[in-house]
């Protein structure tokens, strides 16, 4: 693809908005839940199709035989300034199906569609940019795109790859949608997610009530007990989100399950209360029943830092010198800028596209906002080599 490099890269990005909207309406077209590995490798191919017209080259990185992630690098062994991260997922939280049922539409200047915002408008952004920055004569630092498969269940198989490159990378930018304010998200909390199994022993509920040992009544005692964990004003919220078990009505439950959220502000939190749901899952409130409790996913807080206030400033600026505003914003919900955060790496979440109504079929993104989201990271990592650290 020949490109007028008549153009700065900013004004490039202002030129391919329609482009931006072609790609978008076709990764949001596909289906690609966190558990729908072909559908997630379907937008990577698409991606890839992307790059490869802009004479970029894909990586691929694997978790066993999962295609996890892929990355493109744009100024490859730039010696301006320190590595720059792109990072976004391109999993949803929608099934198979949804795609079909409400494809990608644009109405009164909003883009819907299953994961239009949350993140694929981010995805696309971060795309253009890799190409905005390999066709730009202006002094960059190397810039590496990271895609990754699964950032919705805790990303548990592109983990790896997310931190490989956050060590090596000196400033990161998570194009998780902007918030429906405008806002930047400069601290999250942190998560970690649990299954707990119980044991206990059938018996028919009317002729050997005595001989039986109920998980369900095990899982209520702990659900309490767990519940009682939450502290509002400390920041720390303990959820039991799902709960199963039992064979009949007429039947003592010989088994229950539960799935429990942790959120939390720090690490030093993180600690104390995993250790009080381990302590609340190896109690047996009623004699004979028998736990088991595995963490399932976890994502670190992101904590802020000076650092990361002094890049939302230059972002803020940037973005302010083309029309937009934005302040910093805490988010309650995680994220994987909380694992580059925790590795040292100055990151800013929240710089996508603008949009609202996450994960629900109302979700939209403001389709004014992709090119102007672009050009301000474009900017402020055009300035980080000229700032001091």
């Amino acid at each position: 693809m020949t490109l007028d490099t008549g153009l700065t890269a900013a004004q490039w990005l202002e030129s391919q908005q329609p482009d931006m909207l072609a790609l978008l309406a076709d990764i949001v077209n596909i289906d690609s839940n966190s558990y729908d590995k072909p559908g997630v490798a379907r937008v990577f191919r698409r991606l890839e199709s992307f790059f490869s017209s802009h004479g970029l080259t894909v990586a691929s990185h694997y978790a066993g035989n999962v295609e996890a992630a892929i990355s493109v690098t744009a100024n490859r062994g730039s010696a301006v300034g320190k590595p720059v991260l792109l990072m976004g997922h391109c999993d949803t939280v929608f099934p198979a199906g949804e795609a079909a049922r409400r494809p990608f539409r644009i109405e009164a200047g909003r883009a819907y569609g299953p994961g239009v915002a949350d993140m694929k408008s981010g995805i696309v952004m971060n795309a253009f940019l890799l190409a905005a920055i390999a066709r730009s004569g202006d002094a960059a630092p190397e810039v590496t795109g990271l895609f990754t498969c699964d950032e919705e269940i805790g990303s548990p198989l592109s983990k790896d790859a997310i931190t490989a490159f956050g060590k090596q990378a000196g400033f990161v930018f998570n194009a998780e949608p902007g918030r429906p304010s405008g806002n930047v998200v400069t601290g999250r909390k942190g998560g970690v997610f649990f299954n707990m199994e119980i044991e206990g022993k059938a018996a028919h509920s009317g002729a050997n009530f005595a001989e039986g040992i109920s998980a369900i009544s095990e899982l209520a005692h702990k659900v309490v007990a767990l519940d009682a964990l939450t502290d509002i004003d400390a920041g720390v919220t303990v959820n039991v989100g799902l709960v199963n078990g039992g064979l009949s009505v007429n039947t003592s439950a010989p088994s229950a399950s539960a799935a429990i959220d942790l959120r939390i502000f720090n690490l030093e939190q993180r600690e104390s209360l995993v250790g009080s749901i381990r302590c609340i899952c190896n109690k047996s409130f009623i004699t004979g029943t028998l736990s088991k409790l595995d963490i399932t996913g976890e994502f670190k807080p992101f904590v802020p830092t000076a650092q990361s206030r002094k890049l939302f400033e230059l972002y803020q600026a940037e973005l302010g010198a083309i029309g937009h505003k934005a302040e910093a914003e805490f988010s309650g919900g995680c994220a994987d800028s909380g694992v580059t955060s925790s590795l040292g790496a100055i990151t800013l979440c929240g710089t996508g596209p603008v949009g609202g109504k996450f994960h629900t079929l109302d979700e939209y993104c403001e389709v004014g906002t992709i090119v102007p989201r672009g050009q301000a990271v474009l900017n402020t990592i055009l300035r980080l080599s000229h700032t001091q650290w």
